[in-house]
């Protein structure tokens, strides 16, 4: 469906706002499938970015703060969302060498196992799956990095 079907509108600013518009539209909707997928994992969209990113950094740990810079929502409560993952064994906190104030974050075993769970579920089935070639995703990526710059 056409993105002026989905937003019921016919006129946009210019095609700059249009594809901006769309961008939103399609994070949405990507979100959306993403959740939907994880909820089997018993994990929400946040806690699996979380994840990720401390992932990224395995066998090393990540500091809070650093982890919060990651995240696609900068606004998100990223505390809060560790002490979650933290409650079902998935990470674990450790104190930082260089301030005792700060806590490092390091996936657990069991944080590691669920990933390649989670990896090997959806290598067959992903929710991120949609009708671009390898080669127009490449291009989106361009395109989308060239946005962001």
């Amino acid at each position: 469906m056409r993105i002026e079907e989905e937003l019921n509108t016919s006129s946009f600013i210019n095609e700059i706002q249009k594809a901006q518009l769309h961008i939103i539209f399609c994070a949405g909707w990507i979100r959306n499938r993403v959740n939907t997928r994880l909820r089997a994992f018993g994990l929400t969209f946040e806690q699996y970015n979380v994840l990720r990113i401390v992932f990224g950094q395995f066998p090393s740990s990540i500091m809070v703060k650093e982890i919060t810079l990651k995240m696609p929502d900068p606004s998100s409560n990223t505390t809060r969302i560790i002490d979650k993952l933290i409650a079902k064994n998935l990470v674990t906190r450790l104190p930082s060498d260089k301030d005792g104030r700060a806590r490092a974050i390091l996936l657990t075993d069991a944080g590691h196992a669920l990933l390649n769970n989670i990896d090997q579920n959806w290598q067959n089935q992903s929710p991120y799956e949609s009708g671009l070639s390898p080669d127009d995703a490449i291009l989106l990526n361009n395109l989308l990095l060239q946005l962001r710059n």
